[in-house]
């Protein structure tokens, strides 16, 4: 699985995780931050990554038509900040569990088309 972040986390996450030999991005460090939330959606497909964000209200619509449509996606991960808050004291904590994911979760597909709850 190949990952992105979105804006609203940590850059050091991502950053974490390529130690780990994972294959993730910020959309900060992409250039990607000031995307709209489909177009977001969009590149991440175009790059086989799937999206982790906080945002599931809006993005859990893209999907929605997105599948109506025919259209693919590579993949959502959501959060909550009432189970897992972003800030600096759980940059740890997310990339432990991204990193689990990933890891049971190598192949570039996996996430096509799915949502996940971290």
């Amino acid at each position: 699985m190949k990952l992105a972040l979105d804006h609203h986390y940590s850059t050091q996450i991502a950053v974490q995780l390529r130690k780990r030999r994972c294959d993730a991005v910020a959309a900060i460090e992409q250039g990607w931050e000031t995307e709209d939330d489909e177009s977001l959606l969009s590149l991440c497909a175009d790059e086989s990554r799937t999206l982790l964000t906080n945002n599931v209200a809006d993005f859990a619509v893209i999907a929605r038509r997105w599948a109506l449509q025919g259209r693919h996606h590579a993949g959502l991960i959501f959060t909550s900040d009432a189970s897992l808050p972003r800030g600096q004291h759980t940059i740890g904590r997310y990339v432990t569990a991204l990193h689990s994911l990933m890891r049971a979760n190598p192949a570039e597909d996996a996430f096509v088309d799915r949502t996940h709850w971290l």
